[in-house]
């Protein structure tokens, strides 16, 4: 009888396609399927040298080439084509078998399938994949959930081909069902807030000091020798120092500036909304993306709006600026992954997955697009504190909030007074405030909702609900 392998994969393109590499280089048997078989031949005949290829080019072809229990990996698109294959294949599964789902998929997605799977005995296991094609090759962070019993097959073979971190691999068992895709989420907003930082960052450098795209570069750089230093910092001094070819232009200058999006971000947004847990940094790189992609919008209204005309700053005004967004920028950061990270505690308590947030931290140190030295400081603030309540008040990052002060302030009242839109840093700032604000607005809002609504309030100095008899004699009951 023919070797089996240990792992298979289905879905071909980029990301399946290098994972599989992936695994086959670190000495792992694997069973490669697509629907077109073109595909499949495709990766056999090119990269066949680097490994151990199995190739089926049917769904029963596939599966009978897998050791039991079998250990099947999709991926393909998230939504309709992630069902169809999972109905194509849990037919030919056995009880014991599993069912990895390495895609984008939405948490609650997975819920549901978990469960239908498992009524049939089959693990499904729904799994966050971060590091683009390059880490899917070279290396990934790797965010399993799942059953305890799915991890114990399949973990090794994960934890084998995970980017590694201060000698850690980056992957750990998140916790049940949807977990692990619901962590993937989370890190996918935190992703787009820590774009829009960096890109509201580099439009101050350009409009507010006049520097020019390849000049920015080099401040980036530079930054990313110190406390900013992460992936996303490194790429964007490679971006901006490019140069387009066919025009000799900055390359950022021949770049349409309508940002895309794939929709992790609004599941990000709307599933705080529905924990009640404010990820206002998410919310509003989300709506910016939004904003640059309303074309219509923005061409009906450009020169008719009114505000500053945009002056980058010079002389003793200029001073020093370059160094407070350096500051705004970190500071803003911060409150990004401390919102994140509540989400991720919100979520876990939500669903009883009691994910560890320090191993969250870790396994995002390596491999992934949100890798960032300062994830070091996050896995020791909840090493330290596992229930801390926020990031902000950890010593570290106390002290760093503390020493941005000025700076941050600076920057958001520049970026206001020449017009120059700045909603991540203003809404981290914001955020920020009302953390430490002895008391809110919101007391008002109660009054008025109390006054349209009878919603009942609560009073500061006795416990009870009450209400106020607004259009009567304005006494005070408790309903």
């Amino acid at each position: 009888m023919a070797e089996k392998a240990e792992i298979g994969v289905t879905g071909l393109a980029v990301m399946g396609r290098n994972l599989a590499r992936n695994l086959a280089r670190h000495g792992h048997r694997v069973a490669v399927h697509n629907r077109t078989e073109a595909r499949t031949r495709s990766l056999v005949e090119e990269f066949g040298s680097e490994g151990d290829f199995l190739p089926a080019y049917s769904a029963q072809e596939f599966v009978d080439a897998l050791e039991r229990p079998r250990r099947l990996v999709v991926m393909v698109k998230a939504g309709g084509p992630t069902d169809a294959v999972i109905e194509e294949f849990a037919p030919l599964l056995e009880p014991g078998d599993m069912i990895v789902d390495g895609g984008n998929a939405h948490y609650l997605d997975t819920r549901r399938r978990e469960k239908a799977l498992r009524e049939r005995g089959i693990h499904f296991v729904g799994t966050g994949i971060s590091g683009g094609e390059e880490g899917a090759l070279n290396g990934p962070s790797i965010m399993p959930g799942g059953s305890a019993e799915s991890w114990e097959a399949l973990g090794p073979l994960l934890t084998d081909i995970a980017a590694v971190a201060e000698g850690e691999p980056c992957c750990s068992h998140l916790g049940p069902d949807g977990a692990g895709h619901f962590v993937k989420m989370v890190h996918n907003g935190i992703e787009y807030s820590d774009m829009q930082l960096i890109a509201e960052a580099y439009d101050l450098l350009r409009s507010g000091l006049g520097k020019k795209p390849a000049e920015i570069a080099e401040t980036f750089r530079k930054w990313n020798e110190g406390r900013l230093d992460s992936y996303l910092i490194e790429i964007t001094t490679e971006v901006l120092a490019h140069t387009d070819a066919d025009t000799g232009k900055p390359f950022v200058d021949i770049v349409l500036d309508q940002a895309e999006q794939k929709g992790t971000g609004r599941w990000t947004v709307q599933t705080a909304l529905d924990l009640g847990i404010p990820v206002t940094g998410i919310a509003e790189a989300t709506f910016a993306r939004s904003l640059s992609g309303s074309a219509g919008l923005r061409e009906a209204t450009e020169g008719v709006l009114p505000g500053p005309e945009r002056k980058a700053l010079t002389g003793a005004e200029a001073d020093g600026f370059a160094d407070a967004i350096e500051e705004a920028l970190f500071a803003s950061k911060i409150v990004a992954y401390a919102q994140g990270f509540n989400m991720i505690q919100a979520g876990s308590a939500e669903y009883d997955w009691n994910i560890d947030l320090g191993a969250v931290a870790r396994l995002w140190r390596g491999g992934c697009i949100i890798r960032a030295r300062f994830l070091n400081r996050i896995t020791e603030a909840y090493a330290e504190d596992p229930a801390l309540p926020t990031l902000l008040t950890a010593d570290y990052f106390r002290d760093a909030l503390a020493g941005a002060q000025t700076g941050w302030r600076r920057v958001v009242a520049e970026a206001a007074r020449l017009g120059i839109p700045a909603p991540g840093f203003s809404s981290a700032l914001a955020y920020y405030d009302g953390l430490r604000a002895a008391r809110l607005p919101a007391a008002l809002i109660q009054g008025l909702r109390d006054y349209f609504g009878a919603h009942t309030y609560h009073r500061t100095d006795r416990s009870g609900t009450f209400h106020t008899l607004w259009g009567g004699d304005r006494t005070e009951v408790e309903p």
